[in-house]
């Protein structure tokens, strides 16, 4: 159970870089292919619902299996379910790369997700049970934090170099190497370990979960092109799966998702603002890569080039934000990050900066800022005030919260574009189709901020510390009629 000898400090810088080796990869293949979707469209023959696809299809599964993955790993081995996370990611990539069509693509991005749910949770808990001292293991967790950074400054770069002289297939083919190395020296270096006590399977929850995340984002692609005729069953397919995850999960012992931990209005706060920013960043990334390739005609590189003054404040204000978290609380990160982002959204919705260097220039530096910031102030308020045999569960529901939101931004703003495009040329008419969703991602930043000053102050820790009580305190732990042994 756990490691049996401590790793050296030389090892554990190794399992460190072997972690990051994984998220660089899934981190980097989200933004690298945004820059390729004009070129896939072109290749593929592709409308905007089949690139939303593109996108959604992954971190729907993503977001979907994440805390199966955690869970299945704590309890038959954390290295063992890391290492099928590489191979199926890696046998994932290669098949996309092959794929002569759209349809198989999308099928293809599905099954490198099943393989990328089992890489971030997992590689998270190897890092926590590598590095026990708390001040080594927040500075491990600095330097994740950082890759994420990175893989969003050289996502568009790396994308656009790689569509521009190979072609948009050779973003798979990045993965193919970096993941077989990671394979490699996963099963030379990393230790095996599992919790003490794991969390017992909820396949009914999984199921529901599962029927919720893709009963609603179809819902949502596919009503521009079909109609609110053909996609009202699966809409009512999604709230049934909500409303039997609400009645079924408390009555189970150890549910997949505790809804106990939404009454921290903290956690419940990070929850929603990780939604909106995350849905932003999806929304964000759709539109400009669309208009500076299709509208303005830039090809992939020089559309990467133009998406640095966003990527480059987004890795320059992410540590100083987790800098800030630590030193005075989440709330001045969620602030400026709020303000930032709903301020960019402003000057796309109601002055069309894009129409102008300028104004574009400063929007996407706006957003960079704004999304620099709030990525650290999420998962610490997240998991503060939460019993530490929790922390993890707690950190899971973020990460699933961060895709969820990018499915939706894709989703929601994309078949906001199809409705105001339709079957006219993007030249003509992206601009004023493309405002609504400027609007909605201006009502994203408004959310991080209004939200971020809602849960951070004196009554919203009060909350947290009454759950976390409850949480503890084995009395009322499970519903009438169950017992748990302490």
């Amino acid at each position: 159970m756990g490691p049996m000898p401590e790793p050296s400090p030389r090892r554990r810088l190794l399992v460190l870089a072997i972690c990051c080796m994984s998220l660089l990869i899934v981190s980097l293949d989200i933004t690298a292919l945004n820059v390729a979707l004009p070129s896939m469209q072109r290749d593929l023959h592709a409308g905007t619902s089949g690139l939303q696809w593109t996108i959604d299809a992954y971190t729907l599964v993503l977001a979907s299996l994440l805390m199966l993955a955690g869970s299945t790993a704590d309890r038959i081995g954390r290295k063992r379910v890391f290492m099928a996370g590489l191979t199926v990611f890696t046998a994932g990539s290669l098949l996309c790369s092959l794929a002569p069509d759209l349809e198989l693509v999308i099928v293809f991005r599905m099954v490198q997700a099943v393989g990328g749910s089992m890489l971030n949770p997992v590689a998270m808990s190897i890092i926590t049970n590598t590095f026990t001292d708390p001040r080594e293991r927040a500075r491990a967790i600095g330097v994740w934090g950082a890759v994420v950074g990175i893989s969003m400054a050289a996502g568009p770069l790396v994308g656009g170099l790689l569509v521009q002289s190979v072609g948009w297939r050779s973003i798979f083919w990045v993965n193919l190497p970096v993941g077989l190395a990671a394979l490699l020296l996963t099963f030379r270096f990393v230790p095996e370990s599992r919790a003490p006590r794991a969390r017992r399977p909820d396949p009914v929850g999984q199921l529901l979960v599962i029927a919720l995340f893709g009963a609603l984002t179809y819902a949502i692609i596919e009503a521009p092109e079909s109609g609110a005729g053909p996609v009202a069953p699966f809409a009512a397919l999604a709230a049934a799966a909500l409303l039997a995850l609400l009645w079924y999960e408390p009555r189970r012992e150890e549910p997949l998702i505790d809804l106990r931990f939404f009454r921290s209005a903290p956690f419940s706060g990070a929850t929603v603002i990780a939604i909106s920013a995350f849905a932003g960043l999806g929304g964000f990334l759709f539109l400009s890569t669309l208009y500076l390739q299709n509208v303005r005609g830039l090809d992939a590189l020089h559309a990467g080039l133009w998406m640095l003054p966003m990527a480059v404040p987004m890795f320059l204000c992410a540590p100083l934000s987790g800098r800030l978290v630590g030193s005075r609380g989440p709330r001045l990160p969620l602030v400026v990050a709020g303000t930032a982002m709903t301020a960019s959204g402003v000057l796309f919705a109601a002055f069309e900066a894009e129409t102008a260097n300028a104004t574009l220039l400063l929007g996407y530096v706006l957003f960079g800022i704004g999304f620099g910031f709030v990525n650290a102030p999420i998962t610490n308020t997240a998991v503060s005030g939460m019993p530490r045999a929790q922390a993890g569960v707690a950190a899971a529901v973020a990460s699933t919260s961060r895709q969820l939101g990018q499915t939706l931004g894709v989703a929601v703003v994309g078949a906001v574009l199809a409705s105001g495009t339709g079957s006219s040329p993007y030249r003509e008419t992206f601009v004023p189709a493309a405002r609504p969703g400027w609007w909605i991602l201006t009502a994203c930043g408004l959310a991080v901020l209004l939200l971020g000053i809602l849960t951070s102050g004196h009554w919203a820790r009060r909350t947290a510390e009454a759950t976390a009580a409850s949480l503890e305190s084995p009395e009322i732990r499970r519903p009438v009629g169950t017992t748990e042994r302490a």
